[in-house]
């Protein structure tokens, strides 16, 4: 089926659209065509006054602007927060001008002319950032690297079927929002936009309206140096509707209809490509010298002249401007009051629904999850792989909170998040080959092999409302370096999720160095804002948990074993786990502490032993499953945990290169090469991790220590490991 086009004189308009059609009057177009002069001329002022900034696509995009927030779209600017309100993602985030300016016209309280004009400046209050950023009002998620945006898009509009599917009632619509998304070229070209692109056709969310500025520009130059596809045609085999625009500079009614068009979807998402002139009204328009750099004052003052505006003015919007949108703020309350009158009435027919509801609308919980969490008497006592031990925990927490969402990149069997009963999130229609079915109110995701998205994704669904939704995700560790700037821009926008990684270790055995990770913890650990945590056991996992669950504003990391590893019931504490490190083992006169983490705490607690009986040598033993939590503890905690002040060496004893590590301890026994295709049990003797290698090691270093002093090892920290094999 070939697109739909959207001409100047509205032909093939073959559509059911509502009565926001009548928004737009004809009579509009004169004011229509002020307001796009002096918002191009705007743009140009804002980035020429700090010789900065990306006004290109900000003012060819202008007409679609106008169309989105003048004609089309419901907020409330008196309320960003309203829960019905539709959202809008600016993926291409370097136009962030467009944005911040329809912000200020639409009467947001934060974008104030002087705010708007920081944009670029040294001023640090500034709400205009060189790219949109999740705190500040009107912004949904923070975007920039290409791609992401599109990608937190599909997950805002999953956010809003799994609600609708699951609160909706005959004549409640409490949740019908739309999700616009607004991309550019170097989008698309983005692997995980095809992900994303991918998922939201299968699951056919006709909610989800992307809006494509095609003005054929990156910054290297014109699209065709590295792009020839035929996006409508691609768009079309991934399940979406495809609408053209040819004139999106300037035929604002044109956009409205394919804006309504979209909107009125019932089966499948909708893009719209719209035709744009980059830099239009400059000298180097639809050039990439019009892309990422201001004009120059010449060039300015040509851009105003062509759109007939004072040269010699600078900032200008007129009264008639504002005018134009000041109706809007009223339109946003109605919208507004009227939802809130049928939330009063869905409490008296559904109370309970109702209850749950304004939970989750408040960002709370459904159930004291606390409750939930296994105590420690029933966890396993017999070698078990922590990523059974995560299943045994979260699996009872995804059936009863109705807030999780669980996904898998084509893992299930291998990462134990399926709960019992549990509904797949997909469209209601679809019948697979293999029988797995589910509905739009299902809580289990079906990612696909698709890591990249589902990190992305599921920023979109923590974003929807904080605390509505928290999405936990699940992977081989290894393949979460693909998930890696999703995870990394959840952190960076404070949002909750849970990433459960397992086969985390080179005991993950047969399948070699390419699933074997070494390095990937120390970027994990070093990430701001996240909390990467490896238990070494059952109840060191019920604390990961507990940890995660708490990180209200913070992203998690659960790092998870394929192998069975020992369980240490008189010595594992969830309680210290939450601390990130506590004494696993005291001894009173200890000659060496060995720091034990994750799945090789069984060879800190074997080496301990042949010390003790092969050199009388007497260990303590630290449990270290996460370095930011034991940073957040006071000081004196700290150093009664690992002996800051005594006269012993501290070993780490992990299967990971070393690096971070250094701040803790004096030497550590680690991993300086990829891993090796073994069984699991041979790939750690390979390497070394045995504890009758480790032991004459830790051995030589307390007897240098006897002779030289602890301070002998400050500034000089210690490669224990004797095996330096590559693989």
């Amino acid at each position: 089926m070939a697109p739909i086009a959207v001409t100047p004189n509205g032909t093939s308009l073959r559509m059911q659209v509502s009565k926001d059609l009548n928004r737009y009057k004809n009579k509009d177009q004169n004011t229509i065509d002020l307001v796009l002069n002096q918002f191009r001329c705007l743009i140009a002022d804002l980035c020429q006054q700090f010789n900065g900034g990306h006004p290109g696509s900000a003012m060819g995009m202008a007409a679609i602007g106008v169309a989105l927030w003048k004609y089309v779209m419901k907020y409330s600017p008196n309320n960003p927060n309203y829960f019905n309100r539709d959202r809008f993602v600016l993926s291409n985030g370097h136009t962030c001008l467009f944005q911040y300016s329809f912000l200020h016209l639409t009467g947001y309280k934060a974008m104030t002319f002087d705010q708007l004009k920081s944009y670029h400046s040294a001023r640090q209050d500034s709400f205009c950032p060189g790219h949109p950023e999740i705190e500040h009002e009107g912004i949904e998620v923070t975007t920039g690297p290409l791609g992401q945006g599109i990608a937190n898009a599909v997950g805002l509009a999953m956010a809003t079927k799994n609600l609708a599917a699951t609160y909706n009632k005959p004549s409640y619509n409490l949740v019908n929002n739309t999700t616009w998304c607004m991309i550019g070229d170097a989008c698309l070209q983005e692997g995980v936009a095809l992900e994303a692109i991918q998922l939201a056709g299968h699951w056919k969310l006709n909610n989800l309206v992307v809006i494509y500025d095609n003005n054929q520009i990156t910054c290297d130059g014109s699209v065709d140096l590295c792009s020839t596809e035929d996006v409508n045609t691609k768009m079309q085999a991934c399940g979406w509707e495809v609408i053209d625009v040819q004139d999106g500079c300037y035929d604002v009614k044109g956009l409205v209809l394919a804006l309504l068009r979209a909107k009125s979807s019932t089966e499948k998402p909708t893009f719209i490509n719209v035709r744009t002139i980059i830099g239009i009204g400059s000298k180097v328009a639809g050039d990439a010298k019009a892309h990422g750099a201001a004009y120059g004052d010449e060039d300015v003052r040509s851009i105003k002249q062509a759109f007939g505006m004072n040269p010699d003015e600078h900032f200008v919007l007129h009264d008639e401007v504002y005018s134009f949108f000041e109706d809007l703020k009223e339109r946003g309350d109605a919208l507004e009051s009227q939802w809130k009158q049928m939330l009063d009435s869905y409490a008296n027919e559904h109370p309970e629904l109702h209850e749950e509801f304004m939970k989750r609308v408040h960002g709370e919980f459904t159930k004291d999850w606390k409750s939930i969490i296994p105590s420690k008497d029933v966890l396993p006592s017999s070698p078990t792989a922590t990523r059974k031990s995560a299943g045994l925990v979260c699996n009872p927490l995804a059936e009863q909170l109705k807030n999780m969402m669980v996904g898998t990149a084509d893992l299930s069997p291998s990462v134990n998040m399926i709960w019992k009963d549990k509904v797949d999130f997909q469209h209601p229609e679809l019948k697979t080959e293999c029988g797995i079915n589910g509905d739009y109110s299902g809580r289990y995701i079906h990612w696909g092999i698709r890591e990249h998205a589902m990190a992305a994704i599921s920023n979109g669904l923590a974003a929807f409302n904080k605390g509505t939704f928290l999405p936990v995700t699940s992977s081989f560790f290894m393949f979460y370096i693909y998930a890696a700037p999703g995870v990394r821009m959840g952190a960076l926008q404070n949002l909750q999720a849970i990433h459960i990684a397992t086969h985390d270790s080179i005991g993950t055995g047969e399948d070699g160095p390419t699933h074997q990770p070494i390095a990937l913890a120390a970027l994990y650990r070093a990430m701001p804002n996240f909390l990467y945590i490896r238990p070494c056991d059952s109840e060191e996992v019920a604390g990961a948990f507990i940890s995660a669950l708490d990180a209200k504003d913070t992203p998690s990391m659960i790092s998870l074993s394929r192998q069975t590893v020992e369980q240490y019931p008189r010595y594992s504490s969830r309680d210290g786990a939450q601390r990130g490190a506590y004494v696993f083992i005291e001894e009173d006169r200890a000659d060496v502490t060995l720091i034990g983490v994750g799945a090789e705490m069984c060879f800190a607690v074997k080496t301990r032993d042949v010390l003790r009986e092969n050199f009388g040598i007497t260990a303590r033993i630290v449990s270290f499953p996460c370095q930011r939590l034991f940073e957040k503890q006071p000081v004196e905690y700290k150093r009664r945990v690992l002996q800051y002040r005594s006269n012993m060496p501290r070993v780490v004893i992990e299967a990971y290169a070393v690096n971070g590590w250094e701040r803790y301890a004096d030497a550590g026994f680690s991993m300086a090469s990829f891993g090796k295709s073994l069984p699991g049990k041979d790939a750690y003797k390979f390497f070394g991790f045995d504890e009758k290698v480790i032991a004459p090691e830790v051995a030589r270093l307390v007897e240098d220590v006897r002779r030289d002093g602890i301070e002998s090892l400050r500034g000089e920290f210690r490669d224990l490991n004797p095996v330096k094999s590559a693989h």
